[in-house]
């Protein structure tokens, strides 16, 4: 029977541990905080939470429209409690690390609450204790990155971590950063009353979003009243008993009551004692088979291939599947994004210039939810689908989606990447009318440019 310890009991490491044990290996899961790591605990699963109320809080205000009494919505509104939404985000986390827990125990996984370091390759200190396994699993995830020179404010600032700590929402808040992160926790505050402004130092926010994703969301936020500066960095922040100032380094001043730190992850590698199994940082990873030394592997953020819970599991259960001499192996083109903002957006495998610098003969076919019938009766019609075609095999190359839902939508996109199907054929399916996900099908009726 194979013994495998895996180092981390987050959306890689637990799902890793259930997987490895219904194969029948004998699985020691190590983890010194909370099951579920920082996705259930400070990240996706307690935002989404917040999420929720906020957007439907928000939502609201619209009651103007349908009441003989215009200020229903807004009075409405204005008895949101924020303790209230904290406590939701409280249960629904107690909640899914309680299921975490029973999965373990009935899975008959050694769960062992501490710190674990590498002794030798096959060797780990937990505890004080020495334990030798056959293959050891690096998950110990990612943490808020912070540049040097605001470490002596660190306490005074908030990262994706701590922001939950809030007790009170401030009337102004200022991101630092404008990844997804930054842009989901923009669109949250805002939907709550707050006024957002976001600093990015790269020319646009989402850099590492396709293009019309980018453009699109950055008009959302501007027209909700967001303010977004680009090209800009953070040069020195003063902070008094209830402001906040950040001198830009275009030597603009912004004042907020708060200032939320979403300038990237680092991973989480320096209690390991890596050095003992002989490993070096950065950690050199396949990123087919995720492993960093014979019998030794990283899964998750810790291997920085992919920072998104999702991909986190299915590296898990690809490394499980190894172990116990299934040929998996793990394609991150398959693994769809999702950015949590209102609307949502979706994207799954190439874009259209992605596709082109390929090689590919690709076209692009798009239709915007401005035509679509159930988007427009429910007043949400910001947004669009699209779909990259490879013009010699009409086979679906790509997909970027905003609108509502486009987190549950894409994956009618992964699929047909998966199966191999062609656009025709999504064209030819037929759809539920009236409902967003028609605007895969209208997409695929247009022609290509």
């Amino acid at each position: 029977m194979k013994n495998i310890a895996i180092i981390g009991a987050g959306p890689a490491g637990f799902p890793c541990a259930l997987k490895a044990a219904r194969l029948g290996a004998n699985v020691t899961l190590i983890e010194r905080g909370e099951l579920g790591g920082v996705c259930l605990n400070c990240g996706c699963i307690p935002s989404k939470a917040l999420l929720a109320g906020a957007h439907s809080f928000a939502k609201v205000k619209e009651l103007k429209e349908y009441s003989l009494n215009p200020a229903l919505g807004d009075e409405y509104f204005s008895s949101l409690s924020f303790a209230k939404l904290q406590e939701h985000r409280q249960a629904t986390i107690l909640k899914l690390r309680s299921g975490i827990l029973k999965m373990l125990e009935a899975a008959k996984v050694n769960l062992i609450k501490g710190q674990a370091k590498f002794f030798s390759p096959n060797t780990l200190d937990v505890n004080g204790q020495s334990l030798t396994f056959d293959d050891i699993i690096i998950a110990t995830g990612s943490r808020a990155f912070l540049p040097k020179q605001f470490e002596s404010i660190k306490e005074k600032i908030y990262d994706n971590s701590t922001i939950f700590n809030l007790e009170n929402l401030p009337s102004t808040l200022a991101i630092l950063g404008g990844g997804v992160i930054a842009c989901e926790f923009a669109c949250l505050m805002q939907a709550l009353g707050v006024q957002v402004t976001i600093i990015e130092m790269q020319q646009d926010i989402l850099p590492r979003e396709e293009e019309t994703i980018r453009r699109t969301l950055k008009q959302i936020l501007v027209k909700r009243g967001v303010q977004i500066f680009v090209g800009t960095a953070a040069k020195e922040i003063k902070i008094s008993d209830n402001q906040k100032t950040i001198l830009l380094d275009n030597g603009k001043e912004i004042v907020c009551q708060e200032i939320l730190a979403a300038l990237g992850r680092s991973p989480n590698v320096e209690n390991l004692n890596l050095e003992a199994a002989g490993i070096t940082l950065p950690l050199k990873v396949n990123p087919g088979t995720l492993e960093i030394a014979p019998h030794i592997y990283a899964i998750g953020d810790v291997n920085n291939i992919c920072q998104l819970a999702h991909a986190a599991t299915a590296q898990g259960e690809v490394v499980a599947g190894r172990i116990m001499g299934q040929e998996k192996i793990y394609d991150n083109d398959l693994i769809p994004s999702v950015i949590y903002t209102w609307p949502e957006a979706a994207n799954i495998g190439l874009s259209i210039t992605e596709a082109r610098s390929k090689g590919f003969e690709a076209v692009l076919k798009k239709t915007f939810l401005l035509g679509n019938g159930r988007a427009l009766a429910q007043k949400d019609s910001e947004g669009f689908t699209q779909l990259v075609e490879d013009s010699k095999t009409g086979k679906l190359l790509g997909a970027q989606i905003i609108a509502p839902n486009a987190g549950e939508i894409i994956h009618i996109a992964l699929l047909a990447i998966k199966t191999g199907l062609t656009v025709k054929e999504l064209e030819e399916t037929v759809f539920a009318h009236p409902t967003i996900s028609e605007t895969i099908k209208e997409a695929a009726q247009k022609s290509g440019r």
